[in-house]
């Protein structure tokens, strides 16, 4: 599935999009160049997801924790500044993907072996300095 966003005010509706063609998956990769827009978007399907918490990029912390009021738990990575798979391992991501819930990663291609075999792969282009085109796919089993 192909998105073009040309405006902010556009990232309510593509989010409602991706929540509805994601199905079944928990895993959601966001694929971009730094300054696409991969945490922007991500606050905007946190928020249709009723996040109570205040979304931000985990760059320092490498995974923060959001809830809401369903009690559903998401959780959001940024592997930008790990140097190597092992940084990943030691915070226990296996535990993270393996417990069903919800998880959103920034620069997964820093983990590749990582990655679980199913997951939907959120890539993002831009095409201006206020457009961007999302390309969303399923990959796995």
């Amino acid at each position: 599935m192909q998105l073009i966003v040309d405006s902010e005010k556009a990232l309510d509706k593509i989010a409602q999009e991706i929540i509805k063609y994601s199905g079944q998956s928990r895993i959601w990769i966001f694929y971009g160049e730094m300054g696409s827009g991969k945490t922007t978007l991500i606050k905007a399907i946190a928020n249709h997801l009723n996040v109570e918490d205040n979304v931000h990029s985990p760059t320092f912390s490498i995974v923060n924790e959001y809830g809401n009021s369903n009690g559903d738990i998401f959780y959001h990575f940024d592997f930008y500044r790990i140097k190597n798979e092992s940084e990943a391992m030691d915070i226990g991501i296996e535990e993270y993907f393996d417990s069903g819930d919800l998880c959103f990663i920034e620069w997964p291609q820093k983990i590749p072996s990582l990655l679980p075999d199913q997951f939907l792969k959120i890539e993002i282009k831009i095409t201006s300095n206020t457009s961007r085109e999302i390309n969303i796919s399923h990959h796995g089993k």
